[in-house]
């Protein structure tokens, strides 16, 4: 039906998550409608994406250079790190410019029933961090889910004697929620977490 070279480019944009054959289509019609600048800025783009970004050799976060912004940043606060499971989670917190410490980008989370165990995630690697940089508190920032508790535990456990603050986000039943979607995890450290109506 369509041109070989529109076919693939449908096909190419159906790669992306959330991306199905009425969009792909529209986004490759989109293309041809761009000037030809556009589209070699468009396909360099994302050429150059595979070919320069990699992980930061000392927080695990992505970036361009041998280290991120944020490890070569002087001015960070060099006594709290943030533990999350994903880069895009550094990205969000820095959007909100409230927090100045440090960042470890975990490898996912601990979860035996899909076969991720602890030696998966880069434990040994943040460990070493933690022991090199002399945190004062390590923040867990993970997914409320078994996962995220599994693996906040897990490390905590061996983090015990260390003289280090662990603390984790606060969470609870989100506002506006019906409370009887709101799952049994959640439930049960909002109630936990509670505080004082002031």
């Amino acid at each position: 039906m369509y041109p070989k070279s529109i076919k693939d480019l449908i096909e190419c944009f159906k790669f992306l998550p959330g991306i199905g054959e009425k969009t792909a289509e529209r986004l490759a019609f989109s293309i041809l409608d761009l000037e030809v600048e556009q589209t070699n800025l468009f396909s360099d783009s994302i050429k150059n994406v595979k070919q320069q970004i990699h992980k930061c050799k000392n927080c695990n976060t992505l970036t361009d250079q041998d280290l991120c912004n944020i490890c070569s940043d002087s001015t960070r606060d060099t006594t709290v790190l943030c533990v999350v499971e994903d880069t895009r989670n550094v990205f969000l917190f820095e959007k909100l410019a409230t927090f100045h410490g440090k960042y470890h980008v975990l490898d996912g989370l601990i979860s035996p029933l899909d076969g991720v165990n602890p030696e998966d995630i880069g434990i040994e690697k943040l460990l070493d961090r933690i022991n090199k940089e002399k945190f004062h508190e390590i923040i867990f920032a993970l997914k409320p889910s078994i996962e995220g508790e599994t693996t906040s535990l897990y490390i905590k456990k061996i983090l015990e004697g260390m003289n280090i603050t662990v603390t984790r986000l606060a969470s609870g039943v989100p506002i506006g929620a019906d409370m009887e979607y709101v799952d049994s995890l959640t439930l049960e450290r909002a109630l936990n977490d509670r505080k004082e109506i002031e």
